[in-house]
């Protein structure tokens, strides 16, 4: 009686378990990136033929299992440094990988309710739905598109390099696909095995195209990659990034004030020399910039003193209300002489962790909020004049929104400067998970960046991807690097997020036509019956017809 319940209670569990983990362990820490291009097949073996309740079911236990694997860090942030206790800590992870893995669940429940019997067109327009889906997440409640199916490819230069075009959406199409084409291949192989009589059909069209489409993405990628220009003629500015690796429960500890302005000083003096810009972390200074002027003054003088521009992390105050300070999170550039030229403050803020969404209703979770005080957004992207060129500012979290990187480029910035303080994450895949999003935000915009942490990764991309130096984490660190400067315009700098908008009106066009198919068919089939009982013998029950 309960072998057949226990092997029901299998086929339902074990295939969505199987493609959480294996999608999972394509991403950092693990960066076993080939298994993106299977790791969905379980799922959707499992799915095929069933309900769309049931599809759904295992799509977002496969999406919980790859989610929590991958944002398991959530629980560090909240535990060490929001004070949770840790089983609390853990149900915000579970909540949060629940709420992403309601789009895996959706796409395996659209699949399932609007069936395709023609077969090939399914094989395109389930990768279209699923880069549909992680163009709506990238938005909804204000968007966290962490961890998209494309980011696992962030070493496969070759492939990412159609993200000039497309964006990361892109990736994660041409990587449902490739998923897709190897299921249904499976998925014929597997029913001839089991019944030889059967011939089921094998997709003929579908991959050859997918093959043709997949070795086209690959010539693309390698002329992306091979030299475009003169490299004599190319216009650089040379760089330094500084490390502090300052434990975040110290860093608005007045008791230890001294010590981190010390080490600031102190890093930047080893990198200082030949330096066109320096470059200090999020939040580096540990006093308030534009309010504590003592320590604003021996700030300028430092970079008076040694002729080199600083772009620092420092919170900003826009006002002060019934004692509580309203902040801006800002990045202010200081010339070689002392003289701060321009600001840029952070206009996309971290929920729960700059600012409480809905605080009147949410005000208990106040707690998870650490630092000196609320945050209020900026007014938007704009660059700022620096050495070397125009440059664009993304602040810690702002860098995973590509569209919004997109704006810096097409307002004309030449090279980007992203910084952070990761040290939220502690020693978790989350750092390595953040700086691939950079290496996609490159490619996408043709444009070098420079990347400040406080507790790492700090480093220089280059404008096709390459990751050309590194700092370890949890280390204080100084790093020198030449950043080109300029480029070709892209597709997507010029057009955004053209292919997922294009791939969202696809999924609901063929969701539309299906269900308008499912509609005119049963209008067919009532008038078929109604003309049977028009046509049976008087008497004669027609339910026996």
């Amino acid at each position: 009686m309960f072998t057949p319940m226990l092997h029901r209670l299998a086929r339902l569990l074990i295939p969505p378990v199987a493609s959480g983990l294996l999608l999972a362990l394509a991403f950092p820490p693990f960066d076993i990136e080939s298994l993106a291009w299977i790791g969905m097949v379980p799922l959707l073996l499992a799915i095929r033929g069933s309900s769309w309740k049931t599809a759904f079911g295992q799509g977002w236990l496969a999406g919980l299992l790859f989610f929590s694997v991958t944002l398991y860090w959530v629980i560090n942030a909240m535990h060490e440094y929001g004070k949770m206790p840790f089983a609390a800590s853990f149900c915000v992870m579970l909540l949060l990988a629940g709420y992403c893995a309601l789009y895996v669940g959706s796409f395996c429940a659209v699949l399932a309710a609007v069936p395709d019997r023609r077969g090939p067109l399914r094989t395109w327009t389930a990768p279209a739905l699923w880069a549909a889906l992680e163009w709506v997440r990238t938005y909804l409640f204000s968007g966290f598109p962490w961890a998209l199916l494309g980011y696992s490819q962030y070493h496969n230069l070759t492939v990412i390099q159609m993200a000039d075009v497309t964006g990361v959406y892109g990736v994660s199409f041409i990587l449902v696909l490739a998923n897709v084409v190897i299921a249904r291949v499976a998925d014929a192989v597997l029913a001839r095995t089991a019944d030889p009589e059967r011939r089921a059909p094998l997709p003929w069209v579908a991959a050859p195209l997918a093959a043709l489409l997949l070795a086209g993405i690959v010539a693309y990628g390698q002329w992306r990659l091979s030299p475009q220009r003169d490299s004599a003629s190319d216009q650089t500015v040379r760089i330094g990034l500084v490390q502090p690796n300052v434990d975040q429960a110290q860093k608005w500890d007045a008791a230890y004030r001294r010590d981190t302005i010390d080490r600031l000083k102190r890093l930047t003096l080893q990198i200082a020399d030949g330096a066109d810009l320096v470059i200090w972390p999020e939040a580096a200074t540990p006093f308030l910039f534009d309010v504590e002027t003592t320590y604003k003054e021996e700030l300028l003088a430092f970079v008076r003193d040694r002729g080199v521009p600083l772009l620092f992390g420092s919170p900003a105050v826009e006002s002060q209300t019934a004692g509580q300070l309203r902040l801006l999170n800002s990045a202010y550039l200081a010339s070689g002489d002392g003289v701060v030229l321009d600001r840029y403050d952070k206009s996309h803020l971290v929920p729960f962790g700059e600012y409480i969404p809905l605080k009147s209703i949410l005000s208990f979770l106040d707690k998870l909020v650490v630092g000196i005080g609320d945050f209020v957004p900026g007014p938007g992207p704009r660059v700022l004049g620096a050495p070397g060129g125009r440059l664009g500012i993304v602040i810690c979290f702002e860098v995973i929104f590509p569209d919004l990187v997109r704006q810096f480029v097409d307002q004309g910035a030449e090279y980007m400067v992203a910084i952070t303080n990761d040290a939220w994450f502690g020693q978790s895949g989350a750092p390595y998970q953040h700086f691939a999003m950079v290496v996609f935000r490159a490619v996408e915009n043709r444009i070098a960046f420079a990347r400040a942490a406080n507790t790492g990764i700090s480093g220089f991309i280059d404008a096709e991807g390459h990751i050309l130096r590194t700092t370890d984490l949890f280390v204080e660190g100084a790093l020198s690097g030449e950043v080109r400067t300029g480029g070709p315009r892209t597709f997507y700098t010029a057009y955004g997020d053209l292919f997922a908008k294009f791939c969202v009106i696809l999924t609901l066009f063929v969701a539309a036509a299906a269900r308008y198919r499912d509609f005119r068919r049963a209008q067919k089939d009532a008038r078929r019956l109604h003309a049977r009982r028009s046509e049976s013998p008087p008497g004669y029950p027609p339910d026996e017809f």
